[in-house]
């Protein structure tokens, strides 16, 4: 919101300079955005006199002015401008001087061959308005040679940034309350005195959606002559970055933005038989004033009258029935309007509005009455015209909340200990209403304006910012002797470590969104529980909870795809959003990767480009489970990977028949078409929830590591088993044949053809062996073979003569 200074000055006494003011309203929770002072670029501008204006010899468009600016000295300019003329009193910019508009630097040039010193400027390039039609005209007795930004005075413009739960600050008038209350400065009531109606209301107004529009107050004045409004009405909208229209429109504006309380002025010529303030019925059309068409439905609240709607109540009037040059008669309309009815309304038609603004977050109910006296008066003094009394209907919610406060509550949630006359003293200038309660607790009454105040928090916050936020001690927290104990938890520390393996590995992280559309949502969704859908979602298109990170990878892989990525691997860590029992929030920590387009380009060496396949993925989910502590060497490898990979090229990898760590494979050709993906795509998705933690070890050094002291000896086996069992399961019966001796095993060849039975495969497994005290000797060696054979035997395996 932005406002000039002598319009906070309208509503606020005060010797304070803008400095001071900023400061003071960032220290009151109102956060400065920025203070322009359209002066302080105008210092290189001086007020000059046109002596004379002879044509250009060289172009028809232009004329060459003799310029006085006071020392005796006259400058020739040239300039282009049609009001250009002998004894005009304009702004004249010298060499050295910076356009404010364009920021560019004048200098001495000769313009078609005639020598110019500088140039006579206009509104817009000083940036003081829009009008370029001519140069400015100043009056006569304006001081000739004085400089530009002195004869305007300074009259810094803040910009103000209005948090969603400050309602009473979507006016001048309540940011001047607020410094009135700390100290800046006293406050001037609001000049609302009744202005007696001339005649009845001639116009029917009527409430048939009380839920909506609660109440409708509403006057004709007739007889007004509407135009440009005065020049100070146009300056205070200006500074507020509105652009005046008429002194009908400008008028509703202002009260607008002086005092918060939004209100609309109907042509009456235009309005047909009685004004209601009714719901819509779906398909009901209006243009509004912005030139668009919206298609209205039973949800929402319109004015209208006996031809149609005339306005999205409390958003935008419709552009037929708005005030014009040649109005003479208005009805003007203050009504109160349910604030959530209007946010729906305005999410609906995405239709967007000061008015909006205001009411969505709640205008004060009371203000009413004060608001359409205030409208009359503005109108009468500039419009003219005779005014109707006041038609009421209906009534607003004027009940006021009342909440138990305990003065020490500012020491103890506050954090600073506030007297309770300042406590007292800062309530009433806020206009709460303090009176004594039960023991020594107060019941502090809530004034109409102020509907984001429901606790004894609030008042807290209320008395603490205008006491000063500065004024609360800096305390450190307690702290144990000793080495400081880590901070991050377990689950912190296994996110850090994945993350920097993933990364060390070649992938690149992704962070995508944590909705999805629906249907993409749905295509991850497994079990009973279904899917966690918004009900106020940002967009249709991010409206459900994430299931699985993967469909949010496989979105960025078609978008890197389509811009002509060669390869791509991305990884994202975070949490999915699952439905648990009874409908229950459950999130679950997750890593996801997908690997997709060429893992080998083209070369003289490898020949084709290379794409990834199914072991690429395992080789990921071992490597990064490895790296997140999980027991990779108790793992087994299943299937069931879901139905979005693909049934023979996908397997799972679980602790326990029943304990899935990761899934991983190709991707389903019903997934790869359902996000446009071409070519083969591999994923990975780790559970790193399921991790079982490591078991806490006493002390916090690590033991040391006392290297062997004899050499490790390694056999190999070579073993015939069937061709369906997974070489995975032998290697791991191998390693726990005796896991005194045995500490690796690995496959090192796997052989069908000649020499093998059909059906057959011949699995070649390297063991390592560590002796402890003594070396081995044939016996020891032939007990730990057998102990091997006997274990690849369960599986169907008979070693190789």
């Amino acid at each position: 919101m932005k406002f000039a200074l002598s319009w906070l000055k309208d509503h606020l006494e005060t010797a304070a300079d803008a400095d001071t003011i900023a400061r003071k309203l960032t220290a009151l929770g109102l956060e400065i955005e920025g203070v322009e002072d359209a002066s302080a670029a105008l210092g290189a501008f001086r007020i000059a006199r046109v002596l004379t204006a002879e044509k250009h010899p060289q172009a028809d468009k232009l004329q060459v002015l003799s310029v006085d600016l006071g020392d005796g000295a006259p400058l020739q300019v040239v300039c282009g401008a049609p009001n250009a003329r002998a004894g005009l009193v304009g702004v004249l910019g010298l060499p050295g001087a910076v356009v404010p508009a364009n920021g560019m630097e004048l200098r001495k040039s000769a313009i078609r061959g005639v020598e110019s010193n500088g140039m006579m400027c206009s509104t817009r390039e000083l940036g003081l308005g829009e009008e370029h039609d001519g140069i400015i005209e100043l009056p006569a007795d304006a001081p000739v040679g004085a400089t530009f930004a002195d004869y305007l005075g300074s009259d810094p413009v803040f910009d103000v940034a209005i948090t969603p739960n400050r309602p009473d600050c979507m006016g001048v008038y309540g940011i001047a309350r607020d410094l009135a209350a700390a100290g800046l400065g006293t406050l001037k009531p609001v000049n609302a005195a009744p202005v007696a109606g001339a005649f009845a209301c001639p116009v029917d107004i009527r409430i048939e959606d009380a839920e909506g529009c609660p109440a409708f107050y509403g006057r004709v004045i007739r007889g007004v002559k509407n135009g440009p409004s005065p020049q100070w009405l146009q300056d205070r909208l200006k500074s507020a970055g509105q652009r005046p229209i008429s002194a009908l429109v400008d008028v509703t504006n202002y009260v607008m933005l002086a005092y918060g309380r939004p209100a609309h002025a109907y042509d009456l010529a235009k309005l047909n038989g009685a004004v209601v303030a009714r719901r819509a019925t779906d398909g009901e059309k209006v243009v509004a004033l912005n030139g668009k068409e919206y298609t209205l439905d039973s949800t929402m609240t319109v004015i209208a009258d006996a031809a149609g709607v005339h306005d999205v109540a409390g958003i935008m009037g419709g552009e037929h029935s708005g005030c014009a040059d040649d109005t003479t008669d208005v009805l003007l309309e203050v009504a109160y309007f349910d604030p959530a009815r209007i946010a729906r309304t305005g999410q609906a038609l995405a239709l967007t509005s000061d008015a909006r603004g205001r009411f969505e977050r709640g205008v004060d109910p009371a203000f009413l009455d004060a608001g359409i006296e205030l409208l009359t008066r503005l109108i009468l003094d500039i419009c003219g015209g005779e005014a109707s009394e006041v038609l009421r209907v209906g009534a607003p919610p004027l009940a006021r909340k009342t909440v138990a406060y305990d003065p020490a509550l500012a020491g103890r949630l506050g954090g600073v200990a506030v007297a309770e006359d300042e406590q007292r003293r800062i309530l009433a200038a806020l206009g709460f209403e303090a009176a004594a309660g039960e023991g020594a607790g107060w019941t502090v009454t809530v004034p109409t304006w102020r509907p984001d105040v429901d606790g004894a928090a609030d008042i807290v916050e209320e008395v603490i910012r205008v006491h000063g936020l500065d004024a609360v001690p800096s305390t450190p927290l307690p702290r144990a002797d000793g080495v400081a104990k880590p901070t991050a938890t377990p689950a912190q520390i296994v996110e850090r470590r994945v993350r920097r393996a993933a990364a060390a590995r070649g992938l690149n992280e992704a962070v995508t969104w944590s909705f999805l559309p629906e249907g993409e949502a749905e295509h991850f969704t497994e079990g009973d529980g279904g899917l966690w859908v918004l009900a106020n979602p940002i967009s249709e298109d991010l409206k459900a909870m994430r299931p699985s990170l993967l469909p949010g990878l496989l979105s960025a892989t078609r978008r890197n795809l389509d811009r002509g990525a060669a390869s791509v691997g991305l990884f994202e860590i975070g949490r999915r959003y699952l439905r648990g029992e009874a409908g229950a929030s459950d999130e679950k920590l997750s890593l996801a990767v997908v690997l997709a387009g060429e893992k080998t380009p083209r070369g003289w060496k490898s020949g084709k480009a290379q794409a990834f396949d199914a072991f690429d993925a395992k080789a990921e989910a071992l490597a990064l489970l490895a790296e997140a502590g999980a027991p990779v060497d108790n793992l087994q490898v299943m299937g069931e990977a879901g139905p979005q990979f693909h049934p023979g090229q996908s397997a799972t990898l679980r602790l326990g028949p029943k304990t899935v760590l990761a899934r991983f494979g190709m991707l389903h050709p019903a997934t790869a078409k359902a996000f446009d993906l071409d070519g083969p795509v591999v994923a990975v998705e780790l559970f790193l929830d399921r991790i079982p933690p490591k078991k806490a070890t006493p002390g916090f050094a690590r033991p040391h590591y006392a290297p062997p002291a004899l050499q490790a000896v390694t056999r190999d086996f070579a073993f015939l088993v069937a061709a369906g069992v997974p070489a995975g399961d032998l290697v791991r019966a191998v390693k726990g044949a005796d896991k005194a001796n045995i500490v690796a095993a690995r496959l090192f060849d796997d052989f069908r053809g000649q020499g093998v039975p059909e059906g057959q495969k011949s699995l070649a497994v390297e063991v390592t062996l560590q002796p402890g005290e003594k070396s081995y000797d044939d016996a020891a060696l032939k007990a730990i073979a057998d102990k091997v054979v006997a274990a690849a035997g369960k599986l169907g395996g008979v070693l190789r003569g």
